[in-house]
């Protein structure tokens, strides 16, 4: 499976982010961490534009991350970026920062790949048959919906609708009202 005895995923979402670290033994992964950070990027992305103080809060975030990830080498850790720095205008400039502080690449993914690894993730904790699956990840910026058969996805979507962004757009003063 792996030629390295630990690799480690760490996804940059709207909302949050999240590292898993795990040791591979033949076929079989056992997970070591799992670290989640609030960090609300979608929060800060105006006009298209990420903000300045979201973007230091995010960069705060990786620099307890990265400890985690110091001395795996570059192969067997994968970053990526979803929703919101596909979107952002200003999303190089962030990244650059953000792969410092990290020392590993950033991959900016699109929604299509987003729902299959979301698909790929559910489905390694679920027995193994060939069951008809729906499903559905909502998210700081995007909701995906899988439908897949067993461990294969057979139908991708990524909506541009999450729960950041929706509280934004819908909700600015974090009030429900009748109007």
């Amino acid at each position: 499976m792996s030629r390295f005895p630990m690799v480690a995923a760490l996804d940059l979402g709207s909302n949050s982010f999240h590292l898993v670290v795990a040791r591979v033994e033949g076929e079989k992964i056992y997970f070591i961490d799992r670290l989640k950070e609030t960090v609300r990027l979608a929060e800060g992305l105006r006009n298209g534009v990420l903000a300045q103080e979201v973007q230091e809060r995010a960069l705060l975030s990786l620099q307890k991350l990265g400890q985690r990830l110091s001395g795996l080498p570059e192969k067997a850790v994968r970053v990526v970026g979803t929703n919101t720095l596909r979107a952002s205008k200003n999303a190089r400039e962030f990244i650059q920062s953000a792969e410092k502080i990290l020392g590993y690449p950033i991959h900016v993914i699109s929604g299509q790949e987003e729902a299959r690894l979301i698909y790929l993730g559910v489905t390694h904790h679920l027995a193994a048959d060939e069951a008809r699956r729906l499903v559905v990840d909502i998210g700081g910026g995007s909701t995906e919906i899988i439908v897949g058969q067993g461990d294969k996805p057979l139908f991708l979507e990524s909506l541009h609708m999450g729960c950041v962004s929706f509280t934004q757009k819908f909700f600015p003063k974090g009030r429900l009202s009748a109007i």
